[in-house]
């Protein structure tokens, strides 16, 4: 409490008591498939329910959150890039990582397109959209889904940076998505984010399915030893619930047109 607001109460013969919920949130840096999806709102009032303690989220891409939380601007984040989550944590700046749930990357693209339709291999459709010159948009905006998608140009040794088919957007999923669908062209997306995506219009998955496009999500303790206002109790107390049985279940049981969107796995 301000000291000239305690001494005139005291002053005044009155005594304010602050609550004690009045300091109990976290902030977690979240990507925005999380909040997209509508999985955290689904999640968060549920723990403020049960413990009082109300977590604020950020909804950005996995780059800009880890930025963030480089900065001080976090207690916890849930990012969904593994290497770039190890550097976090090597550098300092994040304490352990902890794995939460997973989904899948999707390639879409229009449904008229039979050429991709009939590849078997993540590797064939890649190369194909390069042979043909397919129009790709990508975010480039170091989200976990672009970070994901360079990986795979570089696996596959496609170069894409002088590429005139290559679109990069700089821009979050739901405007790579839409970009996408304008222009009758392809992008990857999380499995989450296009299930709650309305604007598909007559685009469709095209590939799904390989264990390149597997897209684990992970909670990671922001280091107290970097940034002391940091709340280590509350945040760890976050992430044992949504690592334990209740979180765990409400994640695997979250469902959007009937579809589960992400599928919890921190017991394994």
């Amino acid at each position: 409490m301000n000291k000239t607001i305690l001494a005139l109460s005291f002053f005044f013969g009155l005594i304010f008591v602050q609550p004690s919920w009045a300091d109990d949130f976290i902030l977690m840096q979240s990507t925005t498939s999380t909040q997209n999806s509508g999985l955290l709102d689904y999640l968060l009032p549920k723990y403020k329910t049960l413990t009082g303690t109300e977590v604020r989220v950020v909804a950005v891409g996995t780059g800009q959150a880890l930025k963030n939380a480089e900065n001080g601007n976090a207690d916890i984040v849930m990012v969904h890039a593994k290497n770039a989550e190890l550097e976090f944590i090597k550098s300092g700046f994040g304490v352990k990582r902890y794995p939460v749930m997973y989904n899948q990357f999707l390639i879409i693209g229009p449904t008229n397109d039979r050429e991709l339709n009939q590849l078997s291999t993540l590797s064939e459709v890649l190369t194909l959209i390069e042979k043909k010159r397919k129009r790709w948009i990508s975010r480039g905006d170091l989200s976990g889904t672009h970070k994901r998608e360079l990986a795979l140009w570089d696996k596959f040794k496609i170069n894409t940076s002088s590429a005139d088919w290559y679109l990069d957007i700089g821009g979050g999923m739901g405007t790579a998505i839409n970009t996408a669908v304008e222009l009758d062209a392809y992008t990857l997306t999380d499995s989450a984010t296009w299930i709650a995506y309305k604007n598909k219009r007559s685009h469709k998955v095209v590939f799904s399915g390989d264990p390149l496009l597997d897209n684990q999500y992970s909670l990671i303790l922001v280091n107290p030893a970097k940034h002391k206002h940091v709340k280590k109790e509350l945040a760890m107390a976050f992430i044992e619930w949504m690592t334990g049985i209740e979180g765990q279940t409400l994640i695997g049981s979250y469902k959007l047109n009937k579809r589960q969107l992400f599928f919890p796995n921190a017991t394994q």
